[in-house]
């Protein structure tokens, strides 16, 4: 059951950090850019928020598979497919996560307004000094908000998770594939366990969220 744990809690370690790095530049545009089709960008960045998890799941294991396109630089290297794998998890949860991640740190960054980047700008401070010493300890909550959610969204995924990775034991068994196998093998004490620990982790990301909120006063994931 150890193992279980860990394995769940570091693959959304992983995916939190992995998501905060590639969400930050792709908020910023969104967030910053006057570019028409921003909006579409938008939408596919949320896409994953309505679309079905076993149909992302579906077509990341074909994406991921031994006879995808995407997977022939690798094969030179001895990787034929990343389906199944604790590595191809990690790609899943990133796509299926990305939402959560985009969001929070957007609106932190619209929620800033423009007049900070003029003041700055009039000290002679260039874009990118903009950008770090204004945008980014402005936009904290947002990425505390981002964080919480990326790291509670990938510990609660079930059908990415088991298409992608199908609960292998000790690769890619997580606890939600582990509640629904135990409820399947009718082990109702051990399922009641884990899906309580899951219950009081729902409950304290929860009050976390709205702690920040009332905190900040204007920040929604």
């Amino acid at each position: 059951m150890g193992e279980i744990i860990w394995l769940t809690i570091k693959l959304a370690g992983i995916t939190t950090v992995l998501l905060l790095i590639l969400a930050t530049p792709l908020a910023w545009w969104l967030a910053r850019s006057q570019a028409w089709w921003k909006e579409i960008v938008g939408a596919v960045v949320a896409l994953p928020i309505v679309l079905p998890p076993t149909v992302l799941g579906f077509y990341l294991l074909l994406a991921l598979g031994p006879d995808s396109p995407l997977m022939a630089p690798l094969q030179p290297f001895g990787i034929r497919t990343l389906a199944f794998t604790f590595e191809g998890l990690v790609i899943g949860s990133i796509i299926y996560s990305l939402p959560f991640a985009v969001q929070p740190i957007r609106n932190a960054f619209q929620a800033i307004g423009e007049r900070p980047f003029e003041v700055a700008a009039t000290l002679r401070a260039s874009p990118m000094d903009a950008f770090f010493s204004v945008a980014l300890p402005l936009a904290r909550p947002g990425f505390l908000v981002a964080a919480i959610l990326t790291f509670a969204h990938t510990i609660g995924e079930f059908g990415v998770v088991l298409m992608i990775g199908g609960g292998i034991p000790g690769e890619t068994e997580v606890l939600s594939i582990e509640i629904y196998r135990l409820v399947e093998a009718l082990e109702w004490d051990r399922a009641h366990q884990l899906a309580g620990l899951l219950l009081v982790f729902a409950f304290a990301v929860m009050l976390s969220l709205l702690l920040i909120e009332r905190r900040t006063g204007r920040l929604r994931p």
